[in-house]
């Protein structure tokens, strides 16, 4: 990845008025936090959507960098690239680390969120952005599923593209959820050292299910750590660290709870039915490494889909290969992109990021 991330300042509106989620809660009030690069066109009508996966943010130019960029899948000198962090997260959007109503953060009282509760969100910020059309919503994983469901939600939305997310969280991907809930209920969390040792537990248990076991064998092996016994180990403990440095214990369970909720078919009629009624274009990339969410499984989309394209990631390093094989990436968008849009449209508005 040798891709130069571009520079963007961090944005944030609240939009008054109540927020009603899925589950019947009101949030008296929704703040977002994003990032955005080039500009909007007088009509608003040349938005990219990119949405992060669980432990994202909403700088998509630090981890896509070689997605974004003149020239590249995603072009800031046509399009008006938006990137939000997630209804839940901590990155400066509404969720466990904001203050509820009586002035205190709201921890684990923060109500239960969906993955299409957090795509309205996003509408609702880009209603107050002026955009008026969507050319394409993209992500990868639990950004995969909310590109999903903006194609689903939203008509204003021309196509989209999911890269190794399913149409719904099945039985095995909310085992390796649970497995990282029990690990944060089982260790103590009312100090500094309890917290940070749950979250880094949990994202140890989430990096395996990242990774293939080729990868691991290929890169570990049984190599000597410089800390532990094995170098695969001081990898987890490294990520795990990293995590916890930045990341908010509740916030976790939210997002596990928000990916474990995954269900294009909820109020649809099944999975299959939305999805047959869905006949814009959409892109589906499955990685055949994957151990996560199986490439079987994420296929379905593309074969349930009226004008669904399927393209496979070829990698060994499972369904984290979204976010390391990014030219391979942005090659298969840019493609799709020509395929649909063809020549770049110039934003009347000028381009620039």
């Amino acid at each position: 990845m040798s891709g130069r991330a571009l520079h963007s300042t961090p944005s944030t509106v609240t939009l008054p008025g109540p927020f009603r989620l899925e589950s019947g809660v009101t949030l008296p009030s929704l703040t977002i936090a994003f990032h955005s690069w080039g500009r909007r066109s007088p009509s608003g009508d040349n938005a990219v959507v990119v949405c992060h996966a669980l432990t994202g943010t909403s700088d998509a130019a630090v981890w896509w960098p070689e997605l974004i960029g003149r020239g590249r899948a995603l072009d800031p000198a046509h399009d008006y690239i938006l990137c939000a962090n997630v209804l839940g997260g901590c990155y400066g959007s509404t969720g466990p680390a904001s203050p509820a109503p009586d002035g205190r953060p709201w921890g684990a009282r923060f109500p239960r969120v969906t993955v299409r509760d957090m795509v309205r969100a996003q509408q609702r910020l880009l209603d107050a952005l002026g955009v008026t059309r969507v050319r394409l919503a993209i992500g990868g994983s639990l950004g995969g599923m909310q590109a999903l469901e903006w194609a689903l939600l939203d008509s204003g939305v021309e196509r989209a593209v999911v890269i190794a997310a399913p149409a719904r969280h099945d039985a095995w991907a909310i085992a390796w959820s649970d497995a990282q809930r029990r690990v944060l209920a089982a260790v103590p969390h009312d100090d500094e050292f309890g917290h940070r040792t749950g979250v880094a537990a949990a994202r140890a248990i989430a990096m395996i299910s990242y990774r293939a076991p080729a990868s691991l064998s290929r890169r570990f092996g049984r190599d000597e750590g410089e800390h532990l016994e094995f170098s695969v180990q001081d990898w987890l403990a490294h990520h795990g660290r990293s995590l916890a440095e930045r990341f908010d214990r509740h916030t976790y369970l939210t997002l596990l709870a928000a990916m474990d909720s995954h269900d294009v078919g909820r109020g649809r009629g099944g999975a299959e039915r939305a999805l047959r009624t869905l006949d814009k274009p959409v892109l589906v990339v499955t990685v055949p490494s994957d151990v996560l969410y199986p490439a079987a499984e994420v296929e379905r989309i593309a074969e349930w889909l009226p004008a669904g394209e399927l393209a496979r990631l070829d990698s060994p390093h499972g369904h984290d290969a979204f976010l390391i094989e990014q030219r391979e990436v942005g090659a298969l968008v840019q493609a799709f992109r020509r395929r649909h849009e063809g020549a770049p449209r110039l934003a009347a508005a000028g381009g620039g990021a």
